[in-house]
């Protein structure tokens, strides 16, 4: 393929998951109700919170957060995704590639550090109850979220502008059906040493820093909630981290499958399906995690119901 300079290429091709005609209409259908669901979900889940006066608490508003960013998240590729697969059509611009992998690295890294606050938000409740709402005071939380904000702006901000340096050819094909950093990198017709380097460092320390961050805080709650003498004070303890554990087991689960997927094999649709798991599944199941098995939670969407019932 005839190289050319980045600022003149015009458009990438998706490759997706099948070129098989018949498969189209069910894969739109399949992809549209999960987005669907992920977008409705974490939406009820954003007004149920904020309707409620007794769900007002730095975890609740942490979650409500985490929902607001999950619906970015895969407002990010899924729509895109959707059009391609209805029109069948393969074809990305380049500057709608650049903008996916800015706002996709964003708002995955903003899913990485709400879990680690939130698991910091359960150690200081289990550990430190007695001084909970003057650490997790209003102003604290806020000041964790732009942080995190303002941390992945730059990161984000880093990789798009290095990825802006780089050559592609005419007709790039990129084998998933989304414009990911890693497979950008693979696809690039020039050097990519830097890219990958400024990649691993910061893959690096902001995935291993936020799970050593998730597992020292679960430790000291394991550790406090087993001097406990009750068993009821036990379940207590524990079932107040029990949604959040079930959602970073979930996150940090897919998360490893997809790269240690990629990393294994080089099978493109394999690891197209495996994306799917934290760039779909996980969005759409956090709600059913935290409504099903928080009280609190269930309480107020009984009571949300009952007002959107009577004004009726």
């Amino acid at each position: 393929m005839e190289a050319e300079n980045h600022t003149e290429v015009s458009q990438f091709l998706l490759l997706g998951f099948s070129d098989d005609p018949k498969l189209q209409p069910l894969l739109c259908g399949v992809f549209l109700c999960m987005y669907l669901f992920t977008v409705l979900g974490n939406l009820l889940i954003i007004v149920t919170i904020s309707s409620d006066s007794h769900l007002h608490t730095p975890m609740y508003f942490f979650l409500t957060n985490l929902s607001f960013v999950d619906i970015c998240f895969t407002s990010t590729t899924v729509p895109k995704m959707l059009v391609n697969v209805q029109a069948q059509s393969k074809n990305i611009s380049y500057i709608e590639c650049l903008i996916q992998v800015y706002f996709f690295i964003i708002f995955g890294g903003m899913d990485n550090f709400l879990l680690t606050v939130m698991a910091y938000d359960r150690y200081v409740a289990i550990c430190h109850p007695l001084y909970y709402m003057v650490i997790m005071n209003p102003r604290f939380c806020g000041i964790l979220v732009l942080i995190s904000w303002f941390i992945m702006f730059w990161v984000s901000l880093l990789h798009t502008l290095l990825m802006r340096q780089l050559t592609f050819c005419v007709g790039t094909e990129i084998p998933h059906f989304f414009c990911e950093l890693a497979e950008m990198l693979k696809v690039a017709c020039s050097d990519t040493l830097i890219n990958n380097i400024v990649l691993y460092v910061v893959t690096a320390l902001l995935g291993v820093l936020p799970l050593t961050g998730i597992l020292f805080s679960y430790s000291r709650i394991v550790s406090s909630v087993m001097r406990i003498s009750s068993a009821g004070g036990k379940y207590k303890a524990f079932s107040t981290c029990g949604s959040h554990l079930s959602v970073v087991s979930l996150f940090y689960g897919t998360s490893l499958g997809v790269y240690l997927g990629s990393a294994l094999t080089h099978s493109s649709l394999q690891n197209s399906v495996a994306s799917v798991m934290y760039i779909l599944v996980t969005p759409m199941l956090n709600p059913f995690i935290y409504s099903l098995r928080n009280k609190d939670v269930k309480g107020a969407l009984r009571r949300l119901l009952i007002l959107a019932t009577s004004c009726l």
